[in-house]
């Protein structure tokens, strides 16, 4: 059996294309090194936002209203992470404020099960993301919250009532009514999904 050597023009060809092959390779698998990976990035995936302030963790946050300078409901889910009871308060345009008591070790949803979390102005129109201020305790901090309408019907529920108080507090109370033995009652917080 014969066995040739190479010619430097074959060697230089073999070193040539194992080259290309090399830089091809590395093109195609460098990818995920040099381009962000999105599964590694948090973000809300839903219509909402998310923030986290001192011990308290806010969730698919949002202002529901049909105008700038209409009331604006607040909806979302706020978690408290600490051993003490925290309130979140969230200040808008035009000084509108809505407080959310918030129980040790718990949540409370802002969704139809609880007293709606009013502001008096929601400060942008449907589609738009206003400022607001977010603070519990001494941590404060300025974000953006988008404002919804009911174009998506899930939210047609949470569009704000003339008849709704522009500072609630989210909190339940039972009155009597006249003439009757049975009482209405607000609803209380209660740990339901937020259904969206």
């Amino acid at each position: 059996m014969r066995i040739t050597a190479m010619n430097r023009v074959q060697r230089g060809k073999l070193a040539m294309a194992a080259a290309a092959i090399s830089i091809g390779l590395l093109s195609v698998t460098g990818c995920g090194y040099i381009n962000p990976q999105q599964t590694n990035e948090q973000y809300s995936p839903s219509d909402g936002v998310r923030e986290d302030l001192g011990p308290l963790q806010l969730r698919n946050m949002l202002i529901v209203s049909t105008d700038a300078n209409k009331p604006g409901r607040v909806i979302g889910a706020v978690f408290n992470t600490s051993s003490s009871d925290a309130t979140l308060t969230i200040s808008g345009a035009g000084g509108s404020q809505a407080t959310i008591p918030v129980k040790a070790k718990s949540q409370t949803y802002l969704n139809e099960t609880t007293d709606a979390a009013v502001l008096s102005t929601s400060g942008g129109a449907p589609g738009s993301m206003v400022s607001v201020t977010i603070k519990t305790g001494s941590d404060s901090r300025a974000v953006q919250f988008p404002v919804l309408d009911a174009s998506l019907k899930e939210y047609a529920k949470y569009l704000p009532t003339v008849s709704a108080s522009p500072s609630p507090s989210v909190s339940g109370s039972a009155t009597p009514s006249s003439g009757s033995t049975a009482s209405s009652s607000s609803a209380t917080p209660s740990a339901s999904a937020t259904g969206h």
